[in-house]
């Protein structure tokens, strides 16, 4: 790709960087760590500086977090790294022969490096499906916000998709008193991230928690709940409630949906700039895109894995920070490869689920400790060596995991399951 073309290329004097969430954060933050005294300037649409999304749909939802500790750049930070952010602003489009960035605004920038970070929006329901304003989704910080109020006042939600974020914000909802049916069209929760045993744990888990879980349950239509004549609180809107409808005919009430169901990556700025663009901003393993004066990083990037020896586009915390300061240097022409390993974490009740690696669809794990007890751990083991790892409430255990794999060491799979023996 563009491996050779940096060495030759000027050190920039203005880098520009799109996007305004944990990614962007990393980059700026990066660029100045490495001594960069340019000018840099940061385009995005939400009016708040750079903040990490795993605490919305947790503690900022429960309402137990100050916002102040999600930031990954405090308010007078960016004052200090002396960026220029233009919010809230949107760039509209990127000129790559004139180097120039365009914003909704009417304002424009050119460059010598440009990062996107723009990260991704909400999987949104068909049109068709939802005929009522009674749905809402979470993927900012003033959503959260919103949402945690809305929950305060509500009886009873219903949280579309069964993955890590209709999880999570189901426990949160459980954990402010609100009831909740959580309805997934699959026949498993979080089928495409854990084995079976992993998502069978997570329904009994929600199930002993009071949640009522729909698996199988394809959503036909989300309307307004019939009003009643009763003259009540109708014209209060949040009492009014909504109407969910399943293809068997079977109905369901509640006060509002949440649904969570994905998420869509920002990228079409970066293919009506003629990027390549396949799942994601295609990049090199030092975020590159094959324009060298253009990089991409974080949830809307599309890398190659050397830990999974495939490309993948990440969504987590860890790669958002990491993939962001690989490219951030490489931008300067400090080329380290962001070669780590995929790990993603979920908290959820009294459970902290932690995903470490390669977790092969059909793999059969070594499982040590009790799922039952809600302390385990899942080891994927290919060829007499570790490819992956899920701990739930097992930190320590994941920790050793993850060296392990970093060293490539072998494993003796009967010493795994011997809970009698430590594990180091």
């Amino acid at each position: 790709m563009s491996a050779h073309a940096n060495h030759e290329q000027e050190a920039p004097r203005t880098v520009v960087v799109i996007g305004g969430g944990q990614a962007a954060g990393w980059v700026v933050k990066t660029l100045r760590k490495e001594g960069f005294a340019g000018r840099l300037v940061m385009i995005a649409d939400e009016t708040h500086p750079p903040y990490e999304r795993p605490p919305l749909s947790k503690a900022v939802l429960a309402g137990d977090a100050d916002i102040e500790t999600v930031r990954v750049v405090k308010h007078d930070e960016l004052a200090s790294l002396n960026v220029e952010a233009w919010q809230p602003d949107c760039a509209t489009s990127i000129d790559r022969a004139a180097r120039v960035v365009k914003t909704r605004s009417g304002r424009e920038v050119q460059y010598d490096r440009l990062a996107i970070a723009t990260g991704g929006a909400a999987r949104r329901l068909p049109q068709q499906m939802v005929k009522t304003s009674h749905i809402t989704y979470l993927r900012t910080l003033d959503e959260a916000v919103a949402l945690g109020e809305r929950l305060r006042r509500s009886r009873r939600v219903l949280v579309v998709g069964g993955g890590w974020i209709g999880l999570e914000v189901a426990a949160t909802a459980r954990k402010l008193g609100v009831e909740v049916t959580v309805v997934e069209g699959a026949g498993r929760l979080c089928g495409r991230s854990v084995p079976p045993a992993v998502s069978d744990f997570l329904l009994a888990l929600h199930r002993a928690n009071g949640v009522d879980v729909r698996l199988g349950a394809s959503l036909f239509a989300l309307d307004d709940l019939p009003r009643n004549g009763d003259g009540g609180s109708a014209a209060d809107d949040h009492n009014d409630g909504i109407r969910a409808t399943f293809s068997d005919g079977s109905a369901l009430d509640a006060d509002f949906a949440v649904a969570g169901i994905g998420l869509a990556p920002h990228t079409a700025l970066a293919e009506a700039a003629g990027l390549a663009v396949a799942d994601g901003v295609v990049v090199d393993e030092f975020g590159a895109t094959d324009d060298p004066n253009v990089f991409a990083c974080g949830d809307v990037a599309n890398h190659p894995n050397a830990w999974l020896k495939r490309r993948v586009r990440l969504e987590s915390w860890a790669n958002a920070q990491n993939q962001a300061i690989a490219a951030a240097k490489a931008m300067l022409g400090v080329r380290t490869p962001y070669a780590e390993i995929p790990w993603f974490w979920s908290d959820q009740y009294d459970v902290n689920l932690q995903i470490l690696g390669d977790i092969p669809a059909a793999a059969e794990p070594i499982v040590r400790g009790s799922l039952d007890e809600k302390r385990a751990t899942l080891f994927f083991v290919e060829h007499g060596h570790l490819r992956g790892a899920i701990a739930i409430n097992t930190p320590r255990e994941l920790k050793l995991a993850r060296k392990w794999m970093s060293q490539g060491r072998p494993v003796d799979p009967s010493a795994l399951t011997d809970t009698s023996k430590a594990l180091a």
